[in-house]
């Protein structure tokens, strides 16, 4: 089974649009009732069906690696505690994810190198494809489309600066944010949104 899959491309943290989808997932609903507030109701305020489901699939996939109360904070709680949230998602739902922060980002942090460049970014494809022999079978559109969302995402969670310059701005997780992922022994998750050493 592949290590890695491209799904990340299909959107960055999406913080408006997962809080609708937190909010649909605390009321537990059937597919019937999700299918209507996706379809009918149309919550997420997108121009087709397709794009509806797509999207709300991509953030339910997300949302799920989490519980009732990241569910809750993420609907509840100021805009850093749902972003590092939703970035806690991303990475437990995208092990390419994860493993780019927890190689490239922490790695350029510890060479005091505080920008990432696209070099970067092709070197760790190339690793992933010897863990996982099916990144190479990906094309040039689908791992540029990767790297732009990879981009978006740490420029939401304010990870970088910018997507132009891929300047570095380390953080340190939001005392709430850091609770609930040690409640729930998420070392690996906490590594790569924290790892500076």
């Amino acid at each position: 089974m592949p290590i890695y899959n491209a799904e990340l491309s299909r959107g960055s943290l999406l913080p408006l649009e997962s809080k609708r989808i937190a909010t649909l997932l605390l009321t537990g609903p059937d597919d019937k009732a999700w299918a209507h507030a996706i379809e009918i109701e149309n919550i997420l305020q997108k121009n087709t069906v397709f794009t509806a489901n797509r999207q709300a699939n991509l953030i339910r996939k997300r949302l799920m690696t989490l519980d009732a109360t990241g569910w809750n904070l993420i609907f509840k709680t100021d805009s850093e505690v749902t972003n590092q949230l939703l970035f806690a998602a991303a990475i437990k739902q995208s092990k390419l994810l994860g493993d780019f922060m927890f190689s490239v980002y922490a790695n350029r942090q510890r060479k005091l190198e505080m920008s990432i460049s696209p070099s970067n970014w092709e070197d760790f494809l190339t690793d992933c494809a010897h863990l996982d022999p099916t990144v190479a079978n990906w094309n040039d559109s689908t791992k540029l489309k990767i790297y732009r969302c990879i981009k978006r995402i740490l420029v939401e969670a304010k990870y970088i600066v910018d997507r132009d310059s891929m300047s570095i701005s380390p953080r340190a997780l939001h005392p709430v944010v850091k609770k609930y992922l040690l409640d729930r022994d998420e070392a690996y998750v906490i590594d790569c949104l924290e790892r500076v050493k």
